[in-house]
């Protein structure tokens, strides 16, 4: 069912731990369990899995529960799962959207469900009730949503490739603003409510990362990944974010430096550097007797130059260029090799990634991919992790997002109700409220499924012209 990876010492790359290559499906989503040492997995054949691991050193499914196909629209289920995850039980229903869901985000601290689906409307209920409380309407299908718990705003990305904030009330919602930075569709977002910083990626292949509490507009571009960027993790306490992309690759992106924004890139009908004119500027070319030069732009400067005048290549990572790009000669020679230093790791998953989780407490890397694998890795070594250190309320505190898949999409928050932590040589026991919520998106319509005790919820998708307000205001009343 599932393999045990005997992993290789002192290695500077994700150490593979585990494989499971049952599921007879792609799993769209899973998380881990570390308590149990268990995964949570959800499959396109509408299939629910909890894995837990055997003295043998496999994982085996405890619970292999499927999800019925049904006609009705907006339907949330709520399902009570067993302090053993044995068993899981069907508890309440209420009403959700009027369209297949595509994100699904329950936020422990108030309560509360925060769902969209493909009639593009933004919904919150509360989980004890399962009473609807508000309702915004966004202009399209929302593939990635964040919530900072404490100023209740609501971050949500789109198809458009637009970022909206949204304030939350108990019972209403009013816009704050939206941004537009990337030229594809949102595909993941990430919250770092320590930092007040918003990450985006996109289908565009970058990844953006937002000052929301900087009250500067400041926008960062990430570019690491040659495909889609499938979802993103970051690690407050190491203040690092891993990204991952359709491809297979996975980045692991140092953010505690100071980084720069990219220039916007500048107009001009000739080259800026040696004035050779460009093949629309026919007055220059007819007085000059020249043939006029395509338009290039230094990802350095941003001036417009012509091909002669750029064409030498350097990294520029404190830009967000880990790869080589266009640059002007003088701006070539102003890069050091100090400039050049890499600030993210560069590591192949092997597989065509679908969804990541990422385990804080336990430096866990768990990717799920097309090929219907899910593999667990160790990220310890890379991340810089302190496991024995005072448990921090953010690393007891995460949530994950979802993407939207054909058939259906999901979600689960997992809270760890005794977290076992070494602490100068000494174990110590922690307690905080454990909770699970799981989201799965049926064909025919969005039924969601919530718990109690430990909770499911089951649920039936110009670089240039980015107009993030240099005027906002950070995140508060």
């Amino acid at each position: 069912m599932a393999a045990e990876i005997q992993p290789k010492p002192q290695t500077r790359t994700p150490v593979l731990l585990n494989k499971i290559e049952a599921s007879q499906d792609v799993v769209n989503t899973a998380v881990i369990i570390p308590k149990e040492d268990g995964v949570i997995s959800v499959s396109e054949d509408r299939t629910i899995r909890i894995w837990l691991k055997r003295d043998s050193g496999q994982y085996w499914p405890s619970i292999y529960h499927t999800m019925p196909v049904s006609d009705i629209l907006s339907v949330f289920q709520e399902f009570i799962l067993s302090e053993d995850y044995n068993k899981m039980t069907p508890a309440q229903t209420y009403q959700a959207h009027q369209g297949r869901v595509t994100v699904v985000l329950f936020v422990l601290e108030m309560e509360w469900v925060l769902s969209t689906g493909q009639d593009k409307n933004f919904t919150w209920h509360c989980s004890e009730s399962g009473t609807q409380l508000g309702l915004y309407r966004t202009t399209a299908w929302v593939s990635g949503l964040q919530f900072d718990v404490e100023t209740r705003h609501a971050f949500v990305g789109d198809y458009s490739g637009q970022v909206t904030i949204l304030k939350l009330e108990l019972d209403s919602c009013s816009l704050v603003t939206t941004f537009k930075g990337h030229t594809g569709n949102v595909t993941a977002l990430c919250w770092d409510p320590v930092q007040r910083v918003l990450f985006s990626g996109s289908a565009d292949h970058s990844i953006i990362m937002w000052d929301i509490g900087g009250g500067k507009g400041t926008a960062i571009e990430l570019q690491g990944h040659n495909e889609k960027v499938q979802g993103l993790c970051y690690a407050p306490h190491t203040r690092q974010l891993i990204s991952c992309s359709s491809d297979g690759g996975i980045v692991i992106w140092n953010m505690d430096v100071t980084r720069q924004e990219t220039p916007e890139w500048l107009d001009s009908d000739s080259c800026q550097k040696c004035e050779q004119p460009f093949f629309w500027n026919f007055k220059q070319m007819w007085d000059s007797k020249k043939i006029g030069l395509r338009q290039h732009h230094c990802r350095k400067c941003g001036q417009a130059v012509c091909g002669k005048c750029s064409a030498k290549r350097s990294t520029i990572p404190l830009m967000g260029f880990e790869f080589e790009v266009r640059v002007c000669d003088s701006c070539h020679e102003s890069i050091t090799d100090e400039d050049r230093a890499p600030t993210a790791t560069f590591h192949d998953s092997k597989h065509s990634i679908v969804y990541m989780h990422y385990e804080p407490t336990m430096g866990w890397l768990l990717t799920s991919g097309a090929d219907k694998v899910v593999k667990v890795r160790q990220t310890r070594c890379l991340l810089r992790q302190r496991l024995d250190r005072q448990p921090n309320s953010d690393l007891l505190s995460t949530n994950w997002s979802f993407d939207q898949s054909q058939i259906f999409s999901h979600q689960i928050f997992f809270r760890v109700e005794s977290l076992l932590m070494e602490h100068h040589g000494a174990p110590s026991t922690y307690q905080v409220r454990a909770y699970i919520m799981v989201a799965v998106i049926l064909r025919g319509g969005g039924n969601v499924h919530k718990t109690t005790t430990t909770t499911i919820v089951t649920s039936t998708e110009p670089r240039n012209t980015r107009p993030f307000l240099p005027d906002l205001v950070p995140l508060g009343d």
